[in-house]
């Protein structure tokens, strides 16, 4: 009889406890060892429980993914008409970067926003802003290599670094200053490895917009220690109550920017998947940087190319967003009722956002005896039938906090807070 033990190893690509003398035929395949600790939890555990329940005939208040069409938030008719008109002129590829039009006119908004340098070659267009995060930290990152990104964080920043060979390390926004970024913790967390920081403005989840002296401590600090700046601003269009959007870019005109945006909250097409990624700044000294980030675009042949026919008509139009974020506009009211009545729940508390979709409360977890974000978020929903995202989804170290959207009109956020409210009334882990 062999005494061969089970191998554990990485190498076999087998999950630990298989043996390779186990037959081939019983042998699970093992996903990779990349994937350790990558995680989305805005389409997690949670989620999968809330479709468990709807076939299961219940109906759930979905306030978890920042998703405008289903709430009837829907794009203007011109955008879905230019679409239509191009469709037999986008039946096959376009050059890698995208469409001359769509380039051209996010160059023309960089030069509108004072965005130096900027040239149609310096514009990728791609499937979503989550496309284009993953080719510009994959061209950038080696094995070791560290990337600053906030807590709470955008969690696909994370995985993307993680799948890189990088390491996630996380500087602290301060909820008592309005969730502005902790410079202080980001200077203390900067070490040899770490190549670049990443800016989230106006921020997911906690509806921060920074503030100009945050944004220069930031480029500050990325000019002492030699940083590549990733600046996702795809919410940049979307501000209250006079908050002013500034493009980082035109803070950081001698370091190399990597700013993102796109179509999908602004001109809720969500589902179009069309994004941006613009180079700027120190383009010279970034050449072999930008040569890896063409050879990521060709890898791919081109985004889709339907869709970036919308982009030209977007920029170039009438903001339709301005009339949603006014003080009388729909996102607008929304986002108050939703803050003052979480801020009515005994135990509970939020901070006024000032960008984006999102609300991200505080509970008093003394007070419920919460240890387990996440088990709070199961227990609400499968008695409240609401679904949130757990703040330890965002990467933020204590399990008190959550984040909703505010999307649904006024009726449905408050029947759905109300619900959390009675919810909470009872609840202790």
């Amino acid at each position: 009889m062999s005494t061969e033990q089970p191998d554990t190893t990485t190498s076999t690509g087998l999950p630990e406890g298989v043996s390779t003398l186990t037959p081939v035929a019983n042998r699970p395949i093992g996903k990779s060892a990349k994937l350790a600790g990558v995680g989305y939890d805005i389409r997690g555990p949670v989620m999968d429980e809330a479709a468990r329940l709807e076939e299961d005939g219940h109906k759930i208040i979905k306030l978890n993914i920042g998703n405008p069409a289903p709430w009837g938030l829907e794009a203007p008719d011109e955008i879905i008409q230019d679409v239509i008109r191009n469709l037999p002129a986008s039946q096959g590829y376009c050059d890698s970067k995208g469409l001359f039009s769509a380039r051209k006119a996010v160059m023309q908004q960089c030069q509108q926003q004072g965005i130096a340098g900027v040239t149609i070659d310096d514009v990728f267009i791609g499937n979503g802003v989550s496309e284009l995060v993953q080719m510009a930290v994959q061209g950038l990152i080696n094995d070791g290599d560290e990337v600053l990104i906030p807590a709470p964080d955008f969690p696909l920043w994370s995985a993307v670094v993680s799948l890189a060979g990088g390491t996630p390390v996380y500087y602290r926004c301060d909820e008592a200053s309005d969730w502005q970024p902790d410079l202080e913790d980001m200077r203390a967390k900067t070490t040899s490895r770490t190549r670049a920081v990443v800016v989230i403005n106006p921020n997911n989840p906690t509806g921060a917009v920074y503030e100009a002296d945050v944004l220069d401590g930031i480029v500050s600090l990325a000019r002492e220690r030699d940083l590549v700046i990733f600046a996702d601003e795809i919410y940049d269009k979307i501000t209250y109550d006079g908050a002013e959007y500034i493009p980082l870019a035109t803070r950081s005109d001698d370091l190399l920017t990597v700013s993102f945006s796109g179509l999908s909250k602004a001109y809720r097409v969500a589902g179009f998947r069309t994004g941006w990624m613009i180079i700027s700044g120190a383009k010279r000294r970034a050449a072999n940087y930008i040569e890896g980030l063409n050879i990521l675009s060709n890898l791919r042949l081109c985004s889709n190319v339907p869709t970036q026919h919308a982009v030209q008509t977007a920029l170039g139009g009438h903001q339709s967003i301005f009339d949603l974020t006014t003080d009388d506009g729909l996102l607008n009211k929304q986002r108050k009722l939703a803050h003052s009545l979480l801020n009515q729940i005994d135990g509970v508390s939020c901070m006024m956002p000032k960008g984006a979709l999102y609300l991200f409360p505080k509970i008093d977890t003394r007070r419920y005896n919460i240890v387990d974000d996440e088990r709070f978020a199961l227990d609400l929903l499968r008695e409240a039938k609401v679904l949130v995202t757990h703040g330890s989804g965002f990467h933020w170290s204590e399990p008190d906090h959550f984040r909703l959207v505010f999307l649904p009109r006024e009726e449905i956020l408050a029947d759905a807070i109300g619900r959390i409210d009675r919810f909470l009334a009872t609840y202790r882990q």
